[in-house]
This record gives structure tokens, C-alpha cells and sequence, in this order.
């Protein structure tokens, strides 16, 4: 991300690790998918790209010798230092995801996870990951889906298609505030734009499937991690749910 798209996870009025308060679901949503994509494989150096104060980075370390979290917010890498205490060892680096400051084919794995919902034209950080990947090197990528079944109702419903290009989903308050851009992508397009990068899709995952307010009330947490472990593999062909994940390879 440009350096000006840092400035949100700047503020000290934004801590994005309190952001993370009440959602125990979400975490493990992210974290059976990170399980179901990466199992059995094993890597040299991986890079969370965008990945926060590292929250998913420490789930990296079980499948990586080395694992660097690259961000662009260094309020977020002081935050990182005091998570990080006492668990598996994680490098951190200041740094955009159009512009990582790795050799080239240096990394065999790069984990993008909630970054390019602020990337209407992700196409440039594709690239240098590319750039940055090995040959075989794997890239897995988690985006917010425009095109999730309660969208393609809505749609439906109305006579309309669904857009192709990102759609702004900011209030109007977010809007007049200046915000960094907080788009969802459609799966179809973000495919192609990684197909025309050089990636290879080897698996799609459907995620955070039952991210409802209300279910979340109701239903056991228990349970509701149950039923997500279950579906993410058998929903991913119809991108039923609100975030979809790409495990690609670099050909």
C-alpha cells in the first residue's frame, strides 16, 4: 500500500488491535483456512504482507522456519513488538505491499490477508509479489467478496447484474472523513488479474461464512467454528461467504 494508505493504522485513535475484541469467531475463521490451505507443506521463509501486529503471523511460524511480517503501519509494528513477547519468533519489516524489500525469488510463501479491501487496483502489490516469490512459491490471498449469496440476492432481487469493478462499500461519514479506500472485489476479477500476474489457482476456500451479529449471539462460538471448519471447503465453488481465499502457485 502507498504510504498514505498507512495513515488510518497510524492513528493512535484507531487501534486496530482492539478492533479484534469480540471477534474470537473471525480469528478462528482465518485461522482453520490458513490450516486447510497450508497443511502438509512446509516452508522456508514466509511473508505476511499488510498482516497488521501479526496476528496471523504467529500461525505462519507453524509452517514456515522463518516468517516476516511486512507492514506498512509502524504503529502497528509497535503493537506487534508487545503480542509478539513469548511467542514463536516473527521478523518485522516497515514496508508497502507494492514495494517489499525482498530480493527477487527470495520467498516461498506471501500471506495477504484483509489488505486488499483498501486496494481498489490491487494488480501493482500482485505483481511485486510476484516479483518477490520464487519459482513454485506460493501465494495465499484472502479478500472481502462483493459477490457473496446475500449480495447475489440483493441483486437479484433488483434486475441487476453484479459489478465487475471493486465497489466502495464506506458511509457517507467515512466518505467525507477522507478515509483510506475500503472496497470488496469481485472473485471473478481478482482471478483474472491474478491469472494475467502469473499465478496458477490451486484451491479457493469460502470463509467467515456464518459472520452474522445475530448468529454470533445465538449460537455457541463452539459450534459456529464447528460448522466453519465444515463448510469453508464445500462453499468455496458457489463464493457463498462475505471473505474468499486463493491459494495460488507462481508459474
Amino acid at each position: 500500500m502507498p504510504v498514505k494508505k498507512a495513515d488510518q493504522y497510524n492513528d493512535s485513535n484507531h487501534n486496530y488491535l482492539k478492533y479484534w475484541d469480540g471477534r474470537d469467531y473471525e480469528q478462528a475463521a482465518e485461522e482453520i483456512m490458513i490450516n486447510h490451505m497450508l497443511k502438509g507443506k512446509k516452508f522456508k521463509h514466509a511473508v505476511d504482507v499488510g498482516g497488521g501486529y501479526g496476528r496471523l503471523s504467529v500461525v505462519l511460524t507453524q509452517f514456515s522456519e522463518n516468517v516476516t511480517l511486512a507492514e506498512p503501519s509502524q504503529q502497528q509494528l509497535d503493537i506487534a513488538k508487545d503480542f509478539l513477547k513469548g511467542k514463536p519468533k516473527v521478523a518485522m519489516q516497515l514496508a508497502q505491499a507494492e514495494k517489499l524489500p525482498f530480493e527477487d525469488n527470495s520467498i516461498d510463501l506471501a500471506m495477504v490477508v484483509r489488505v486488499i479491501h483498501h486496494l481498489p487496483n490491487p494488480i501493482p502489490a500482485f505483481e511485486e509479489i510476484y516479483r518477490v516469490l520464487e519459482k513454485d512459491g506460493y501465494f495465499l490471498i484472502e479478500f472481502a467478496n462483493y459477490g457473496n449469496f446475500k449480495n447475489r440476492i440483493k441483486h437479484a432481487a433488483k434486475f441487476k447484474k453484479m459489478p465487475l469493478d471493486p465497489v466502495d462499500i464506506k458511509t457517507g461519514t467515512q466518505k467525507e472523513d477522507n478515509e483510506i479506500p475500503f472496497v470488496n472485489h469481485n472473485p471473478q476479477t481478482v482471478r483474472k488479474q491474478l491469472a494475467q500476474t502469473g499465478f496458477k489457482i490451486e484451491k479457493t476456500l469460502s470463509v467467515s461464512n456464518f459472520r452474522s451479529p445475530t448468529m454470533k449471539k445465538i449460537i455457541p462460538k463452539s459450534l459456529l467454528v464447528k460448522l466453519e471448519k465444515a463448510v469453508q471447503k464445500p462453499l468455496a465453488k458457489t463464493f457463498f461467504g462475505p471473505s474468499t481465499v486463493y491459494l495460488l502457485k507462481k508459474v
